[in-house]
């Protein structure tokens, strides 16, 4: 949506720009590189480009030869459509976050056993920073994993594992849950791996019958269910928000006594 935003001291919600020097000024940085060698040429069609953009006055406030024939922009300029954002409307996973002492309590509660998870970083992703942080005991930012939550029994496969092979460990824990990190992205490779997942519980008649999450960088809830998973973790989610997730789930599934399964 594009409209003009008047200049004025307080925020419209309905008409949002980019903020820099004063409100609505839709002052924005953009970084990127150009197939083009260094020198005046180069600097000359970055601005252009950003003008194609939308930018208007665009500056180049830094430029250097990466190496023989591209060139790396720092450039600035002034964004000129507008966002209402009183419109929108993000898919968000449903239920209450606790934090790791509240979660323990809370399954003692409510389920009365241990919740088993078993997660991996699948097929030729060989990246365990996001199941890492998810699942070990130290967690990341501050944030400890699942192996320092009570009453939860965390299972951590690491990397490259085939589907086939979670899928099957996950059958033999009767895991609750699976968590699948992906890390890699280029040409999407993280849609195909999913949906490959997804497909495989589905021809073992197993979809219903464990919580299916999924999580990395470019994963977002909505984009987790389109491709057939319960949940999904992008950004700035942690091992609190995975598990209070599940275990509001199993609850909610009334899976409170059917540790197997075969009985769900």
């Amino acid at each position: 949506m594009t409209t003009e935003c008047k200049a004025t001291s307080s925020v419209d919600l309905t008409c949002v720009k980019p903020y820099g020097d004063a409100l609505n000024d839709g002052k924005v940085q953009l970084a990127f590189t150009l197939p083009v060698p260094y020198g005046e040429e180069a600097e000359e069609c970055a601005k252009q480009y950003a003008k194609k953009l939308g930018l208007a006055e665009p500056n180049v406030a830094y430029y250097c030869e990466l190496t023989t024939g591209y060139t790396f922009f720092n450039v600035y300029g002034s964004a000129q459509p507008t966002i209402d954002f009183t419109a929108i409307n993000v898919p968000k996973v449903e239920g209450t976050v606790m934090d790791r002492v509240e979660c323990g309590e809370w399954i003692g509660e409510h389920i009365g056993r241990d919740i088993t998870v078993v997660g991996a970083s699948i097929e030729s992703d060989a990246h365990t920073v996001g199941i890492d942080a998810i699942i070990q005991m130290k967690g990341f930012h501050g944030h400890f994993g699942l192996e320092r939550f009570k009453n939860v029994d965390p299972h951590n496969m690491g990397s490259q594992v085939p589907c086939e092979q979670l899928i099957a460990k996950a059958k033999e824990l009767n895991a609750d849950a699976i968590l699948v990190s992906q890390t890699v992205t280029q040409k999407d490779i993280h849609i195909q791996q999913l949906t490959k997942m997804v497909e495989l519980m589905e021809a073992e008649g197993l979809r219903d019958k464990i919580i299916l999450t999924c999580g990395g960088p470019r994963i977002s809830h909505e984009l987790a269910q389109e491709l057939g998973y319960d949940a999904g973790f992008g950004p700035g989610k942690y091992a609190e928000h995975v598990m209070s997730y599940i275990m509001q789930e199993v609850e909610k599934r009334g899976w409170q006594d059917k540790k197997n399964i075969a009985d769900r």
